[in-house]
């Protein structure tokens, strides 16, 4: 039987090859009848079955014949799950704990990815500060354990002992030696401010002149330290008996809002309201009286601040300043007792570090000198009528013309710039200075008889450059003379004095709080004391 059939196949295959038969055209053929009678095989099915989703002016369409189309608008990505099959078992590609896994794991991804959005947007526009080391354990003597006992006067003449015979500084890790004028006097004195200093913050006054800080624009700064200082627990004290000094906490922005009346041009009235405040504290306490107000201290960072004080010839004479508006030439503020308060910008109260620091490197800074903003007081219309549209790496506008603001920020341009110009406005004082600091810019200050924030103990000529304002015809020229070694040096040293000009919500060690009280401490202790006070049993 099987010799049969084999021999009936080689017959076969003999007549196919008698009648020449293309075997190519033959298998081709027969594929595609194969290929019809399955698709006729298989049964009509829609792949959108939600009446909702599906147009129904839309007519079907049917592939090959025979698969099922609904076309139609779908507002929201959907897939459905597939008729069953009458020929074919059911096989479901998702169930619903499976679909509702897959909706949480795309969930959480895009909460990833949000927040690493949210981070590199913090990166871009917070200056993100690193945690300071841990402070070096400090051993306290035998001698400054004796010092916290003394009554305040006699803990006052130890501390000025101590920074004299003050031990050098060689390497120090928090602090750069070159940024400041005397770096192991400056160590000692904050060390001793750290261990020894309280103050009594006089609870009177009423919100919103007193005890109610300004916490945003160029004024902040005296709203700033009040709130610090406030809150503070390590300095403050509630025993006016053991404080070294008084702090009267009032704002002059706040004096202004509640008392100034727009258009009348008479500050007179903010002097005398000081004066009385200051007559009460000298009838309800005995403090004031007692020293005449040498060891009392106020913070004001308004231009009107030292003619607030005008009126009370003592609050003038003896108090200690921490004033914004530091000038010479107006005979109210002192060096060597008052105190230059750095005007700091503060646009968001809630993040005073946001927005400010993350300068470009010096290969990115191609302008030489920039300057936009009002044009107030004297010096900044000669600025203009010297350098405005003269030189191309010279950008000296007045407010910054919106064409150009378009193609490049203010801050921008300070983050471009080698030096960034501070020239003054209508008082001496300016926050370009502080701002060119955040932006590691090279600050130009053009004010004269301008004290200098922190220059009892800061060396500005190590990261800045002072122009006369006579000399402002000769800017560039000025500029251009400085050798690329001292101004790379100068840029770096702006880097590293930026920690004590900011703002923190938390203060840590060398920050502008800390900075503010210290040099208030400093110019106390070596004006009221003297050479020939001594320590019982030193």
């Amino acid at each position: 039987m099987v010799t049969m059939k084999s021999s009936l196949m080689k017959e076969l295959v003999r007549g196919f090859r008698r009648q020449r038969i293309r075997w190519r055209n033959a298998f081709l053929v027969g594929s595609i009848m194969t290929t019809i009678v399955i698709l006729l095989h298989t049964p009509t099915f829609s792949i959108f079955s939600d009446d909702e989703e599906t147009d129904s002016s839309s007519s079907p369409i049917y592939l090959n014949g025979s698969l099922h189309l609904n076309i139609q608008i779908v507002r929201e990505a959907k897939v459905e799950t597939f008729s069953s099959l009458t020929t074919t078992p059911v096989v479901k590609m998702n169930t619903s704990s499976e679909f509702k896994r897959v909706v949480e794991e795309t969930e959480t991804v895009i909460q990833i990815k949000r927040r690493k959005r949210k981070r590199r947007k913090k990166i871009k526009d917070d200056l993100i500060l690193t945690d300071p080391p841990p402070a070096p354990r400090h051993v306290l003597s035998s001698s400054e354990r004796r010092a916290l006992s003394l009554p305040p006067k006699e803990a006052l003449a130890f501390a000025k002992l101590e920074i004299q015979r003050a031990p050098e500084v060689v390497n120090d890790t928090e602090l750069f030696a070159p940024v400041f004028r005397n770096l192991s006097i400056f160590k000692r004195s904050y060390e001793l401010m750290e261990l020894i200093l309280k103050v009594y913050i006089y609870p009177d006054g009423e919100k919103p002149i007193f005890h109610q800080p300004h916490l945003n624009g160029i004024y902040a700064s005296e709203g700033w330290f009040m709130k610090l200082m406030e809150s503070n627990t390590q300095f403050v004290t509630k025993n006016p008996e053991k404080a070294h000094l008084f702090y009267m906490p009032y704002s002059v922005k706040q004096l202004q809002h509640a008392i100034f009346v727009p258009g009348s041009h008479n500050i007179k009235p903010l002097s005398i309201f000081l004066r009385d405040y200051v007559n009460m504290l000298s009838i309800k306490y005995p403090f004031w009286n007692r020293t005449h107000g040498s060891d009392h201290f106020l913070v004001a960072c308004h231009d009107w601040g030292p003619y607030t004080v005008s009126e009370h010839p003592e609050l003038r004479r003896n108090t200690i300043k921490a004033l914004c508006n530091a000038d010479l030439s107006d005979g109210i503020f002192v060096p060597g007792r008052d105190i230059s308060l750095p005007e700091t910008s503060i646009r968001n109260a809630g993040r005073p570090l946001r927005n400010i620091g993350n300068g470009n490197r010096v290969s990115q800074r191609p302008i030489l000198a920039f300057f936009a903003g009002n044009l107030h007081g004297r010096v900044r219309p000669q600025l203009l009528k010297h350098w405005r549209n003269k030189e191309d790496d010279m950008k000296i506008y007045g407010p910054l013309p919106h064409n150009v603001a378009r193609k490049m920020s203010y801050v921008q341009h300070m983050k471009s710039s080698k030096y960034c110009l501070c020239p003054m406005g209508y008082e001496v004082n300016s926050p370009r200075i502080v701002e060119a600091i955040y932006y590691e810019c090279v600050p130009v200050i053009i004010a004269d008889n301008f004290v200098l924030p922190f220059s009892e103990v800061l060396d500005w000529s190590a990261f800045s450059v002072v122009v006369p304002e006579k000399d402002i015809p000769r800017l560039k020229e000025i500029l251009l003379e400085i050798p690329m070694r001292r101004y790379l040096k100068m840029q770096s040293n702006v880097k590293l004095v930026q920690k004590h000009f900011l703002w923190s919500t938390k203060p840590r060690r060398y920050d502008v709080f800390h900075m503010i009280l210290h040099s208030i401490w400093f110019n106390f202790l070596h004006q009221n004391q003297t050479s020939s006070d001594r320590v019982p049993g030193s």
